[in-house]
């Protein structure tokens, strides 16, 4: 059996690889270099969107010094669920959120949202980048110009990014067409996402162990013999730029 959904991952990493390749440099030096200075790194996605910030968030071969903003409303273990939708329409929820997250300037904030059009996105990107941070829009820039902004700026994600990457994904987000029914099936936003910024941190990681860095702030698996004291080594090394209970 062919699958189709594997052929369109495959389509589209390519052409990430292709036309994302500048975006995606810079967002490694930006990662690098907030590393290297002992900046804290922040990920932020609502609903789905979130599901990126679990990513990278506290695994095995994944970056310690990511800190990830999670808000219950707007992750899917929410009942009802279509309360997270809500939320994320919700005019000025973004800006709490991101007014008692401790991002300070110079630290680096990734933000995940595909259509890039909810408030609960736009105002948290805004409020991040009015504290100074370094934004990394992760995002469909052709979905998002296919949409209207739903906050009061007019401005959508890829409109305030210092650094924009598009997952090429098709508008929707979901690509196999099935003969007969006229919703695609397939998502692609999860998986491309984070084929992007797993690529990124890596070469991060690389580029900081070539400038001499003895330490990379990177965790070791757990459930390896050793593994819990390494990590606190790492801690330790890194815990000023570290905002979660370790």
């Amino acid at each position: 059996m062919k699958f189709t959904y594997i052929d369109k991952i495959k389509e589209l990493l390519e052409i990430i690889e292709e036309k994302e390749n500048e975006a995606m440099e810079k967002a490694v030096e930006a990662v690098a270099d907030a590393i290297f200075n002992k900046r804290a790194i922040f990920a932020f996605g609502a609903s789905h969107a979130g599901i990126l910030t679990e990513e990278l968030f506290y695994r095995a071969g994944g970056l310690v010094v990511i800190n990830p903003v999670f808000e219950s409303s707007i992750m899917l273990n929410t009942v009802p669920v279509t309360f997270t939708s809500r939320m994320e329409r919700l005019v000025g929820y973004g800006a709490e959120i991101a007014a008692k997250t401790p991002i300070k300037e110079g630290d680096v904030v990734i933000v995940h949202s595909v259509s890039g059009r909810n408030p609960v996105t736009v105002e948290f990107a805004l409020e991040a980048k009015k504290k100074g941070a370094f934004i990394i829009a992760l995002t469909n820039v052709s979905y998002s110009k296919s949409v209207t902004s739903r906050h009061p700026s007019g401005k959508r994600l890829f409109e305030i990014g210092d650094i924009v990457i598009d997952n090429h994904g098709d508008i929707g987000d979901a690509c196999v067409e099935l003969p007969g029914f006229d919703q695609k099936v397939g998502p692609t936003s999860t998986v491309v996402g984070a084929t992007i910024l797993n690529s990124i941190i890596g070469e991060a990681v690389k580029q900081l162990i070539e400038k001499g860095v003895e330490v990379p702030p990177i965790f070791y698996s757990a459930n390896l013999d050793g593994g819990d004291d390494l990590n606190k080594k790492v801690y330790e090394t890194y815990k000023e730029a570290i905002h979660y209970q370790f």
